[in-house]
């Protein structure tokens, strides 16, 4: 009876297993099945994920190349504009070395040029008296030009230039003027006639009365009458009234 039923046991496992075994192999196909389509699809997302930073490394690569081509740039103009502040640097240096050293030499030469000029205005005070009013009013102006601030170096020293070459033209010069001068003790009205800085003569306008100014007393004097037709003679040439000539005149004393 025992054995029957060991054996009625076994046949009954038996079939049961029989009956199970396409269930259990379905299931292990689809677990198979899920695991390969979790791995492709694993395998797939792996691939989108790597194409994605490939893509990402690529535009890194790409701005890193422009970040670091734009910072040599910076760089080497930054070295330029160094160099460029440098230069201005010592531009600027040198232009207030300039300034410095015009501003000293503009002093200097007013002081040059007021003295140049006073020495001028006292050659004149002892020259021989003709244009006074025009020679003096000449250095005044050109006095009042070196006091003005506004006014230019080089055009002060023009002024100068200009009033020193006016006269020293005037010992190649000759002309007539008319002017009230001093004789002694009478005021005459006279022309004044200059040749260059030679000698100056006067003589009254009826021509009676002639004489010269003399160096030696500073003086007008009146010559002697037979002079008078020999400087009526010299006024006319000065005038171009008459061709030039040899005359004989006077010369004077010499200034002591």
């Amino acid at each position: 009876m025992k054995r029957i039923t060991w054996t009625a046991m076994l046949l009954t496992a038996l079939f049961g297993a029989a009956l199970f075994a396409p269930s259990l192999h379905a299931q292990e196909g689809k677990a198979l099945s899920d695991t390969v389509a979790k791995t492709l699809e694993t395998q797939q997302q792996t691939q989108k994920k790597q194409e994605a930073w490939a893509e990402e490394k690529n535009d890194l690569g790409a701005r890193y190349r422009a970040a670091k081509a734009q910072v040599d740039y910076l760089e080497k103009t930054k070295a330029f504009e160094e160099k460029e502040v440098g230069s201005l640097d010592a531009g600027i240096s040198e232009l207030e070395r300039r300034m410095v050293e015009s501003v000293r030499l503009k002093d200097n030469l007013e002081d040059s040029l007021n003295v140049v000029v006073g020495h001028l205005e006292n050659y004149v005070n002892r020259d021989v008296p003709f244009l006074m009013d025009e020679r003096k009013a000449r250095l005044a102006s050109v006095r009042e030009a070196i006091a003005k601030p506004e006014v230019t170096a080089a055009e002060k020293l023009r002024r100068v230039l200009e009033a020193l070459q006016v006269e020293a033209n005037y010992g190649n010069t000759v002309d007539v003027s008319q002017e009230r001068i001093k004789v002694g003790n009478d005021e005459v009205s006279a022309d004044v006639i200059r040749i260059g800085r030679v000698s100056i003569f006067w003589r009254s306008p009826d021509g009676k009365r002639v004489g010269e100014f003399d160096r030696g007393s500073k003086q007008w004097v009146e010559l002697d009458g037979k002079y008078a037709h020999s400087i009526a003679e010299v006024r006319e040439m000065v005038l171009r009234l008459r061709s030039t000539k040899v005359m004989t005149l006077p010369l004077g004393r010499i200034e002591p």
